[in-house]
């Protein structure tokens, strides 16, 4: 079934109290406008004091800022309705409403400007969500030592301490749940709201949308609402209405003291929402990451559940893609030799493909299911929703899906593993260019994801350079070795195993070489899995290369050298500016500088893609007290971790920005690092080990 964000909501009908009126106004509603807001006969107040007090850059703080009324807030868009623009600046400050308490952290300076920010908090005492629906599940156990091998469920002795992810997984998934349920609920008040009559043109009104940062199909730590033990608070902005530049004040007076009451108390209330969903929310994404976690021990890198559904609707869809009268969607069945059970917290034990630790070969026929495998795979290092179609698809958290990527820059990244012996002697083990080759960006791609902690690579042989795959006989017969400078990934593969434990997971249809390196191969057939290892591997024996060729490939198989560690250069950072914008999931301008991240596959949301720049403006920082790249990010993925900081001090994501932001959602080490070795302004020096 598809993922119904109506069923969170109770009552998504009408107001609870309707009337007449052609645009049914927030008390009535018959008209074509849908019912009102009126709540029953509460009174939010009117009127206000100038006297706003003072704010930071980052938000308004209860500790420096006084609190007025909403009674106050009323009466200042009385004073101010019909003034210019600018004057909606006396609403920053904070207003206690019965059961929340709302920040206007920043006005907006004109209609055109990016909305104002807002946030409302609600005491957990009024908003009653139980403890144990954010709080750590501290009665579950990790097996801690891989199980015997060969079909069967998942046992090990337990690990006494969770990881970071499933400490605070719970959080994370009701914050998730409620941005969904926010969402409806605001869509449900601009449908029953006043709407802007101007047309668009510069004299006639605009504004009135209240607005949150709007997730996709993965359940990703967030901003948009942040749960713990004292409070709920929702974040998202309103743009401030206005007619021309004059402040329409009646109409905001609507906004502030019925819309956002309206929404908040139909959002961040327990009573209000649905707690059958609710539960399922939290207990499918708990479950989830307790599946990954489990994978490792279980000798794994990856897992795909019976019967998920992996086609996506369209090339523009992250939604499922359904059955029709014409075409029927195939649930994913394992093979049967390659079915494990994994027992879970909350469901039922889940069956389904594991693939092991090595290397796997997935091939098949052109329009068979290949690539679709792979995609869901490089996205089941994130949690889905329930009704997504590929829950429990599980991929080990260090997965980096790898490709080529002709003209992107490369600094200071050593790549002699790969590559050696260029024209004019220039060297490969601290190589530089602003415009990589196919085979040099991949190669570089390969070692910049290995640097910060990779285990497992995702290849697809339709974005990988041929020349950097394979290079067959009768090529090698032709252009001598000694005029060859790269080593294809072939002949690196199985040392990358043997020796650094980084396992692969390659979409191949265009070569049968790989049979002889493939610990496991498994062919797509109409999109249903078949085991074919035995198969592979009789046809690799039978047309086995010749005994030289085999040797000269072991030799350069070891030993394998997979780079020098790197730090970037601070002050290459500092340079370019700290002014932000995220402009797509693919696009971002950091300071001066323009990011292209249309290659970073693993990027799902723009709200990753907006917290990334804003981290690299914040890294130089991590980077006085590191060692190297990863060591920043160890420092910086601490500093995310923490939870427990104050309004004066954020911790978490909110330590990322210059000010309290509502439109961030967590990024891996693995895509921050991307962004920085893709920034054309920054650049790189290698840390010589020991």
């Amino acid at each position: 079934m598809p993922y119904n964000w109506r069923q969170h909501v109770k009552g998504g009908g009408g107001g609870r109290r309707r009337g007449g009126g052609r645009r049914g106004g927030y008390r009535g509603g018959g008209g074509h406008r849908g019912g009102g807001y009126h709540d029953g006969g509460r009174s939010y107040g009117r009127g206000v004091s100038r006297n706003a007090g003072s704010h930071s850059a980052r938000g308004v703080h209860e500790g420096s800022v006084s609190v007025r009324s909403s009674e106050e807030l009323g009466r200042v868009l009385r004073r101010i309705d019909g003034k210019q623009y600018p004057a909606y600046r006396d609403l920053e400050g904070a207003f206690d409403f019965p059961t929340f308490r709302l920040f206007v952290d920043r006005t907006q300076s004109d209609a055109y400007a990016p909305p104002s920010r807002l946030r409302v908090r609600v005491p957990m005492s009024k908003a009653g969500f139980p403890k144990e629906s954010y709080s750590p599940n501290l009665a579950i156990k990790l097996p801690a030592q891989p199980p015997a091998k060969g079909k069967g469920s998942v046992a090990g002795q337990a690990s006494a301490r969770l990881p970071p992810s499933l400490y605070r997984v719970r959080a994370t998934a009701l914050a998730d749940f409620l941005t969904r349920v926010f969402i409806h609920n605001q869509d449900e008040a601009r449908r029953r709201g006043r709407q802007a009559s101007g047309g668009g043109g510069w004299h006639g009104e605009k504004g009135g949308e209240i607005s949150i940062d709007r997730p996709g199909q993965h359940v990703l730590e967030r901003t948009s609402i942040v749960v713990n033990p004292e409070y709920v608070e929702a974040r998202f902005t309103l743009s401030l209405p206005a007619q021309g530049r004059r402040i329409l004040g009646t109409w905001a007076h609507e906004l502030f003291t019925k819309a956002i009451p309206f929404i908040v108390e139909r959002s961040l209330l327990m009573p209000a929402v649905d707690k059958e969903a609710m539960w399922r929310h939290i207990e499918t994404t708990e479950d989830q990451e307790y599946l990954r976690e489990c994978l490792s021990a279980a000798g794994l890198v990856a897992f795909v559940r019976d019967g998920a559904i992996l086609p996506r609707a369209s090339g523009v869809s992250d939604l499922p893609l359904r059955s029709t009268n014409d075409s029927k969607v195939v649930a994913f069945r394992s093979p049967e030799n390659l079915r494990v059970k994994f027992p879970l917290v909350h469901h039922p034990p889940v069956t389904g493909m594991g693939i092991r630790e090595g290397i796997t070969m997935i091939v098949g026929g052109g329009f068979h299911g290949k690539s679709t495998l792979l995609k869901a795979l490089q996205v089941g290092v994130y949690n889905h929703v329930p009704g997504d179609g590929r829950e429990f698809v599980s991929t080990v958290n260090h997965a980096v899906k790898v490709r080529a990527e002709d003209g992107r820059c490369v600094s200071s990244v050593d790549i002699s593993c790969f590559i050696t012996n260029l024209p004019h002697n220039r060297p490969t083990n601290n190589f530089s260019t602003p415009d990589a080759s196919g085979s040099t960006s991949q190669a570089a791609n390969i070692l910049e994801a290995l640097e910060v902690g990779s285990k497992m690579l995702l290849l697809d042989e339709d974005t990988c350079a041929t020349n950097f795959m394979i290079r067959d006989r009768r090529m090698r017969m032709l252009v001598a070795d000694s005029k060859e400078p790269i080593t294809p990934f072939i002949s690196r593969i199985k040392a990358l195993y043997t020796q650094h434990q980084v396992s692969c997971v390659l979409v191949i249809g265009g070569s049968g070489d790989y049979f002889e390196v493939a610990d496991s191969v498994v062919q797509m057939d109409s999109y249903l899995p078949i085991d074919v290892t035995a198969k592979a591997k009789a046809i690799a024996e039978k047309t086995r290369i010749t005994a030289d060729e085999w040797v000269e490939r072991e030799e350069k198989e070891k030993p394998l050298r997979i780079g020098q560690p790197r730090l970037p250069v601070s002050e290459s950072l500092q340079r370019i500016g700290d002014k932000t914008k995220a402009l797509s999931v693919e696009k971002a301008v950091v300071g001066s500088a323009e990011l292209d991240l249309s290659a970073v596959e693993q990027l799902v949301e723009k709200s990753q893609t907006r917290c990334i720049a804003d981290i690299i403006i914040a890294l130089p920082k991590y980077l006085s007290n590191a060692k190297c790249l990863s060591h920043a990010l160890d420092l910086l993925e601490k500093d995310l971790d923490n939870l427990s900081g104050s309004s004066s001090k954020p911790s978490g994501l909110d330590a990322v920005g210059k000010w309290i932001q509502g439109c961030y959602a967590r990024p891996r080490r693995f895509e921050i690092a991307a962004a920085l070795n893709r920034l054309r302004e920054a650049q790189f020096k290698m840390v010589r080990q020991p």
